[in-house]
């Protein structure tokens, strides 16, 4: 399995690590929110945490990073938040004394909503409550090289408002011709199939996840950070199913979603702001969540079900997908809500792919032998250790990055979580 793999783990299990070792599959680990007070105040505590998750594994398992915490900072809770920055010092400074830090980074994802305005882009600020920790935050990244994480979801700005919202737009399925013909659309939030039209940067916005994006670049500039860190979107997706009152949720919507999220960073584009910065999104997520609580999407926004087969396919892809005749129609507005560890099923379209697998860009392979493969490739190394992959390690919330690398070489990762325990009789 080629190294261009990765794999996102809720937390550190043995297990996986283990399982996955000498592969080259790329591994981001995972510290809980619940260690964060122990850890932001006991450098000792950090210290035993690396030297039991991540080095006895390495380098035979390529772990590349830990995230601390998940989107600490919009609980709403100030002791929670006033932990996080510590904690990630203290395990920096672990991976640092153990001569880690070269190879493994730290970071931690946040919800877009520590955003206090994002439309339109140019406006983008943090709230005025987190700004003191966000800056911290930012400041470390920009000495330590880590990347800013976020979870975005264009689905919750249109289920918040779907009259003033275009599905066009959250779906990618604005163009260039109806953003000629149709100038008057551009108020807030980009209602239009048009999308919108920043009236400050003058900058062309035809999805909203780019403008969201692009709101959380110029927020950070307001603060000092002009061109580090890099942004990258580690959550984002659509629900194939949900209640009365989430509008758009289906699976039709899911896979338009999904698959023009695919073809659009297949592009090699940036953002409108930002075109020739590499663009790094994870897809949330390979499987459903059946036993998840909270709101039927929740337990939706997998691409595969739990019992392994297709929530809804992906149509389209395709690695020689042009770029569009300008880089500055991409996507526009609006502050969402994150979500958390949800899934959805979908087999992947037939589609090419440079690099994956080491097939060459020149050979049509099929996304769904693919997947299908690598599905049953992490079944049997995990078997090798008489694991019950949906029982024992309770894997729930599964997290893919198709080719959503702005490189030549196109990605797969996962992310596992053993939170939730699956009914599926596995």
């Amino acid at each position: 399995m080629p190294s261009n793999f990765r794999v996102k783990l809720y937390d550190a299990d043995p297990r996986v690590l283990r399982a996955f070792a000498n592969t080259g599959v790329q591994f981001v680990v995972g510290l809980g929110n619940e260690y964060l007070s122990k850890m932001s105040t006991n450098p000792e505590a950090a210290l035993a945490w690396v030297k039991s998750n991540v080095q006895p594994y390495l380098p035979a398992t390529n772990i590349t990073s830990i995230t601390v915490g998940n989107e600490v900072l919009t609980f709403n809770d100030t002791s929670l938040s006033g932990c996080l920055f510590p904690a990630m010092q203290n395990v920096h400074t672990a991976l640092t004394n153990l001569g880690l830090d070269k190879q493994v980074t730290v970071t931690t994802a946040h919800s877009l909503a520590i955003l206090d305005t994002s439309y339109p882009p140019s406006s983008g600020s943090f709230r005025k409550d987190l700004r003191g920790c966000i800056t911290q935050i930012l400041d470390f990244h920009t000495k330590t090289g880590s990347p800013l994480l976020i979870n975005a979801y264009p689905f919750f700005a249109y289920k918040g408002n779907p009259k003033q919202v275009s599905l066009d737009y959250v779906l990618f399925q604005s163009t260039a011709t109806t953003n000629k013909n149709n100038n008057n659309n551009n108020n807030a939030g980009g209602s239009a199939a048009a999308g919108i039209l920043d009236p400050v940067s003058n900058l062309r916005y035809d999805n909203m996840l780019f403008a969201q994006i692009d709101a959380v670049y110029v927020a950070m500039a307001a603060l000092g950070f002009k061109k580090s860190p890099s942004v990258q979107i580690s959550e984002t997706g659509w629900p194939s199913k949900g209640d009365e009152d989430e509008i758009g949720a289906s699976p039709e919507n899911a896979s338009k979603y999904n698959s023009n999220l695919l073809k659009l960073v297949m592009k090699n584009k940036g953002t409108p702001m930002r075109p020739n910065t590499q663009l790094d999104v994870y897809v949330f997520a390979l499987f459903n969540e059946n036993m998840k609580p909270g709101p039927t999407s929740e337990r939706n926004y997998g691409l595969f079900k739990p019992d392994g087969t297709p929530a809804y396919q992906l149509t389209g892809i395709s690695s020689n997908t042009s770029s569009d005749d300008d880089h500055n129609k991409t996507t526009g507005g609006g502050a969402s809500s994150s979500k958390t560890n949800t899934t959805t099923g979908s087999s992947p379209p037939d589609t090419s792919s440079t690099g994956y697998l080491s097939i060459s860009s020149a050979t049509v392979v099929s996304w769904s032998s693919l997947f299908c493969a690598f599905q049953l490739w992490i079944f049997y190394r995990l078997s090798l250790l008489r694991v019950n992959v949906f029982t024992k390690l309770r894997i729930t919330h599964t997290q893919s990055l198709f080719p959503l690398q702005n490189q030549s070489t196109c990605c797969i990762a996962f992310a596992i979580a053993p939170t939730l325990l699956h009914s599926h009789p596995y």
